[in-house]
């Protein structure tokens, strides 16, 4: 059913205090909560809930506060939610009238919440910080025209990923799943395997390889012992062939991949990372999906961010990255500033200019603009230290984009936050001088 919108009360209780007097209200996550356009997310998010079926929902201001709160903090699920019934500020961003001492939700009830609203609910999460950072002063109209772009690598939850341990996990994920729909097997290695795999690591710490790549021989054996028995229980019961069909196409996967393959499978939990690879010196290759991330030129304000699945060339991916900011925006995008991966981009509609290009800059303030090209680097820095997009803990290539896109919004939120706290301090002495008192010695 449709989320209640929350109860005010007619009159003041006499035994409690309102959050509104309780709070200073020069706060800046007080005011934060003033300038959101909450009504926004009702409108968007009615239309996913039964009218008429089922229990009414938790409010939608509650939701999306605590998914805020959540990536604006760098929090997990359940911090956030033990964090809300701490913190008054907190409830009151939510939408709360008087302070609660109970939890607001379950922590899974974020996850589910999440897949309701999917990428596009993400989306508009994110938009609503761009109207808010507007509204604040935190970013100008004029400055959305401009943008800047440049792709990272967003991190799975994923272990350094070698052959000995996929093969085991996933002979231990099929194992359990026999146990759990009774299928007998005739030998499950629950002790060979284990052991195998512990000489496969201490043979490769001693760099003894050729001991190492005969307990990786024994390891690939057992699992294809467990796949081939559960082929033969299976053959005649569709129902368990069902059961077991997403299990048994990663373990023949993992089979058949050889050292030199494209594709490879580089988790059992998570099939869709991938290895890429970006040159850098300390880490060569991660683990993970590529994301792009577009920022105002001028104020590094975040305006788009997308999860590129398939690690497609920086310059194909472009067309795509402006179609999304103009939906953040809903202005028209003039120049864009790219570095020079995005060499054949095939963009038209834009001016774009790409690192280290001589012809065409013949202003000043172009000059200045591809100079602030590389203040981008900094922004996805903040974005993988502070939020959450440098280890992502949501599940399959939704939930790639969903990170992407709510870290892009809890970076807005922080940018906002500062913009409100410094601009405090000049309106409560313009405040306090227009009341008639004196400021302190050396209070300027």
């Amino acid at each position: 059913m449709r989320p209640k919108e929350p109860e005010v009360s007619p009159a003041t209780d006499l035994f409690r205090n309102r959050l509104e007097h309780m709070l200073d209200q020069r706060h800046e996550l007080y005011r934060l909560a003033e300038v959101i356009d909450w009504f926004s997310f009702d409108d968007a998010f009615g239309e996913l809930y039964c009218p008429d079926n089922g229990c009414p929902g938790k409010a939608t201001r509650l939701m999306v506060g605590l998914q805020y709160l959540k990536h604006l903090n760098g929090l997990s699920d359940e911090a956030v939610v033990m964090g809300w019934v701490e913190n008054p500020y907190w409830q009151y961003f939510c939408g709360e009238e008087y302070f609660r001492h109970e939890l607001p939700v379950d922590a899974s009830s974020m996850t589910r919440f999440r897949k309701r609203i999917g990428e596009t609910g993400c989306e508009k999460i994110l938009q609503g910080t761009v109207k808010a950072g507007l509204e604040s002063g935190a970013v100008k109209g004029s400055e959305l025209r401009r943008v800047t772009v440049d792709t990272t690598v967003q991190e799975k939850a994923v272990s350094f990923p070698t052959d000995s341990k996929l093969m085991n996990r996933s002979r231990v994920r099929l194992v359990k799943l026999c146990f759990r729909h009774g299928v007998v097997l005739r030998q499950s290695y629950a002790r060979k395997g284990p052991e195998a795999l512990l000489r496969t690591n201490r043979y490769g710490h001693a760099r003894q390889l050729r001991r190492m790549r005969r307990q990786v021989k024994k390891l690939r054996t057992y699992l294809g012992r467990v796949v081939r028995d559960i082929e033969r229980k299976t053959a005649d019961e569709p129902e368990l062939q069902a059961v077991f069909a997403d299990e048994l196409e990663l373990a023949r996967r993992l089979l058949s991949q050889q050292r030199t393959d494209r594709n490879k499978l580089y988790s059992v939990h998570a099939p869709e990372v991938e290895c890429i690879s970006k040159g850098k010196a300390h880490k060569r290759y991660e683990f993970g999906v590529k994301a792009s991330i577009a920022t105002t030129n001028k104020s590094n304000f975040v305006v788009g961010g997308l999860a590129l699945p398939g690690n497609p060339y920086d310059g194909h991916t472009l067309k795509t990255v402006l179609l999304q900011v103009r939906r953040m925006t809903g202005s028209v995008i003039e120049e864009v500033f790219v570095d020079r991966g995005y060499r054949g981009h095939g963009v038209e509609d834009s001016a774009v200019y790409i690192s280290g290009q001589r012809r065409g800059i013949k202003t000043r303030r172009l000059r200045q603009s591809q100079k602030r090209r590389q203040a981008i680097e900094p922004v996805i820095g903040h974005l993988k230290s502070d939020g959450h997009l440098g280890r992502n803990y949501l599940k399959g290539a939704e939930g790639d984009q969903m990170n992407v896109t709510l870290s892009c919004a809890g970076h807005n939120l922080r940018l906002i936050l500062r913009r409100l706290r410094i601009f405090l301090l000049p309106c409560l002495g313009a405040r306090i001088w227009s009341v008639g008192y004196e400021p302190a010695a050396g209070w300027r």
